[in-house]
């Protein structure tokens, strides 16, 4: 397999990529197999869906998001790789762009020209490990780039070119970079519209979280739909010390005696994300009274504003 990818730049099987066809190559080069009538076949430029590839990739080098990418793709109905190609998709559901579909394509190097193999393997992992009769299931995962073999020569027509491929890859690795960005509620908060945690995000130079309720940023929002969540790490962290009086200065009745927390040693906001984690208990943030609700028996809360 390596010398027929990295010296042949053979097609050696498997789903054609987004933007490619198959097309014949010829006999087999193997005489035996070539009696039998076998022919080996490569990768062609399909008409409909290799401009869309190359177009993927100018959008990208332009600075545009991967998301804005997949919107102006649902927004002008152009099927989706699984919806263009159902026949081998039959476990996707060929529904419309997402932001991983996108970003694979732009991540797969076969586009420049050249023949990849073992990008993929298939490891055998036991379903229970405590219980080996039950045997073993398959899991694909990704190699590293370290691992991939790649054609010396080009072995079908290029969609990008290999300089804006590698730019397009840095451009990736620039996105990805972001010294001094820390986020200590990261993990703790969870939306009370749906219930799913939110994520970190970036906002106006402070950290801050969001939930956008499992609606993909692939595609515009519908009218009538729960407005996305949002709070600024700033707007909580001044309120978890009065929040950890709460969780831990409490008397058998439920009250909250008035002594005993004036009594007790000064607590810090960090303190309180320490006992958070500690004990693995949630704030669940209600966007529209903007109040927090600890993950507890008791459901202690406080208003942030």
């Amino acid at each position: 397999m390596t010398a027929q990818t990295r010296d042949q730049g053979r097609y050696l099987g498997g789903r054609p990529p987004y933007g490619y066809r198959l097309a014949d190559a010829g006999p087999h080069p193997n005489r035996a197999l070539a009696r039998r009538g076998l022919r080996i076949q490569r990768l062609d430029i399909d008409p409909y869906c290799g401009p869309i590839v190359s177009w993927i990739f100018a959008q990208r080098l332009a600075r545009h998001s991967i998301a804005r990418i997949a919107r102006a793709l649902n927004d002008a109905g152009i099927p989706c790789p699984s919806a263009a190609d159902p026949e081998r998709n039959r476990h996707r559901n060929g529904q419309r762009w997402m932001l991983p579909t996108v970003r694979a394509i732009l991540a797969n190097p076969r586009y420049t020209g050249h023949q990849v193999w073992n990008r993929q393997r298939t490891d055998h992992d036991l379903i229970d490990a405590t219980n080996t009769t039950l045997g073993h299931r398959d899991v694909m995962r990704w190699n590293t780039p370290a691992d991939w073999v790649i054609s010396a020569q080009p072995a079908h027509p290029a969609l990008v070119s290999e300089a804006d491929f590698i730019t397009v890859q840095h451009l990736h690795a620039v996105r990805e970079t972001a010294p001094g960005r820390t986020y200590l509620l990261a993990g703790l908060l969870r939306c009370g519209a749906c219930g799913r945690r939110m994520e970190s995000h970036w906002a106006r130079h402070r950290p801050a979280y969001r939930c956008r309720h499992g609606h993909t940023s692939a595609t515009r929002p519908l009218p009538g739909r729960t407005p996305n969540a949002y709070v600024r790490e700033d707007q909580v962290l001044p309120h978890l010390s009065a929040l950890l009086l709460r969780l831990t200065h409490h008397d058998p009745d439920g009250a909250e005696p008035m002594a005993l927390i004036a009594s007790a040693a000064p607590l810090s906001s960090a303190d309180a994300v320490a006992h958070l984690r500690s004990e693995a208990i949630s704030l669940i943030y209600d966007p529209v009274a903007r109040y927090l609700t600890a993950d507890t028996p008791r459901a202690e809360r406080i208003t942030i504003g």
